[in-house]
């Protein structure tokens, strides 16, 4: 089961915690709190490889942290806000092979 680094942002208790993910360009998500933010963005990863899927496109591997920090399109993102693994679910990923 594929692992995409997501990008969590808190832009304070007034907003929603936005989720999206560097290597899904257009995946994103968000929710009330950052735990609700996290299930959601699941549910993301879920549409967009459907979505992708049926327009005949493959997803991306995920790319390791590492390989993200060194990224300058993501870098400034890694180093300012929370970063977590979000699981693709098998189903979905084989969908999107």
């Amino acid at each position: 089961m594929p692992h995409y680094v997501a990008i969590v942002e808190d832009a304070g208790p007034d907003k929603a915690i936005g989720i999206w993910f560097p290597d899904l360009p257009g995946c994103f998500s968000a929710g009330d709190d950052v735990d609700e933010a996290l299930l959601n963005a699941e549910e993301a990863l879920v549409i967009y490889a459907e979505a992708e899927a049926k327009e005949g496109h493959k997803l991306p591997p995920p790319r390791p942290l590492s390989e993200l920090k060194a990224d300058p399109s993501a870098a400034a993102d890694l180093k300012d806000h929370m970063v977590a693994l979000v699981a693709l679910p098998a189903a979905a990923a084989q969908a999107a092979e």
